[in-house]
């Protein structure tokens, strides 16, 4: 029954062709550790590092590994669950600005619901605190959950940001509906904007910041080689899937699925296909719990690697290099197996790859070429 149930999945393009331990497996080596479950990195000048620990701290990481105190002037953060604070992101130009972006699970006022928020603010000259935060978007509505924060940044080209938003858990529902924002994906400019050419701006009943919706919980998105932003999503038990969300789409959830209810039993329906609904570029079953995201555009690790895409995996903690081809996963290689829960995955100014692992002593860690 496996053989076939792989036959027919490899024959629609569902699973890769090769699925093993990469041959030449880079070096790795720590950073720097004793950082409380890290969730999101971003690199500063002079091979400096700005980390976010999820309850609640940003730290700056010098360049020899030594951790500075936690920074002063951040709002208040509802930690707890999978809530805290979450990704993190220097701006474009930060050179010049000092700016950054930070997204995190921002508390009611006097009550006990919460949602995704992101806050742009300046990292201070000296690199103790945060100047100018200011909140620029917040998801709507709130929710009494600690579930499904998404929460993912990433600027584009055009100096826009993409953010990521879950739906939630317990209102799974909503992700197929135009007038809140969650499990959506949201475009918006750099003071919180819905930009001009949104898919919905202008349309009844739909908010304006909605890029793509149908989402259930993106915890990774980055930019491809071609400026395209891809996406990956938790599926529930089985189906986690990797995503190019196009202006407008709908991709699906709750309606379609490759995975089924925890513990077993079918959602919804059962379906995996529906018309007006689009399938994944590519979906893991069993789930591998996929977290932080990124292509490799350097030359570093040779020019078999060059192009791939890295995704983490907190379930089964490895790295996971993705082989592509002409728009397909077409073979996988489980990196830095059995190490730990990895949290997040960038390609740093040096090329390298960098990990971060989800653990009480958390670690930075960079990948060395063999």
């Amino acid at each position: 029954m496996y053989s076939l149930l792989r036959t027919t999945l490899l024959a629609f393009g569902f699973l890769p062709a090769v699925i093993g331990t990469a041959a030449a497996a880079p070096r790795p080596e720590v950073v720097a550790s004793g950082l409380q479950n890290p969730w999101g990195v971003t690199f500063l000048p002079s091979g400096r590092f700005l980390v976010t620990e999820k309850a609640g701290r940003m730290r700056v990481v010098a360049a020899d590994g030594k951790l500075g105190a936690p920074l002063a002037g951040l709002p208040l953060v509802a930690a707890g669950g999978q809530g805290g604070l979450l990704d993190v992101l220097a701006d474009s130009d930060f050179e010049k600005n000092r700016g950054l972006y930070f997204c995190f699970s921002e508390p009611e006022a006097g009550g006990s619901a919460n949602s995704t928020a992101l806050a742009r603010a300046q990292l201070s000259a000296d690199g103790s605190r945060l100047d100018d935060v200011r909140i620029i978007f917040s998801q709507r509505p709130k929710v009494a959950s600690g579930a499904h924060f998404g929460c993912r940044i990433v600027e584009a080209r055009d100096g826009t940001l993409f953010l990521t938003l879950g739906d939630r858990f317990s209102r799974k529902e909503d992700a197929q509906a135009l007038d809140n924002h969650l499990g959506k994906l949201v475009r918006i400019d750099k003071n919180g904007k819905a930009p001009a050419d949104n898919p919905f701006v202008g349309r009844p009943g739909a908010l304006p910041e909605i890029w793509s919706y149908g989402h259930r919980n993106g915890q990774g998105a980055t930019l491809a080689p071609d400026g395209k932003l891809w996406m990956h999503e938790h599926g529930p038990q089985g189906g986690d899937e990797i995503n190019v969300p196009a202006p407008g789409r709908n991709y699906g959830w709750p309606v379609i699925t490759y995975g089924e209810n925890y513990g077993g039993g079918k959602i919804g329906e059962g379906l995996t296909r529906k018309d007006g609904m689009e399938q994944p570029l590519h979906y893991w079953v069993p789930s591998i719990a996929p977290s932080g995201m990124a292509f490799l555009t350097s030359d570093r690790y040779g020019a078999a690697w060059k192009g791939n895409l890295f995704v983490g995996s907190l379930k089964f903690g490895y790295l996971d290099r993705i082989e592509l081809r002409d728009g397909k996963v077409v073979a996988e290689h489980r990196l830095l197996e059995g190490r730990a829960r990895i949290r997040d995955v960038k390609q740093g100014p040096d090329g390298l790859l960098y990990v971060l692992t989800d653990e009480s002593d958390g670690k930075l860690i960079r990948l060395l070429p063999d």
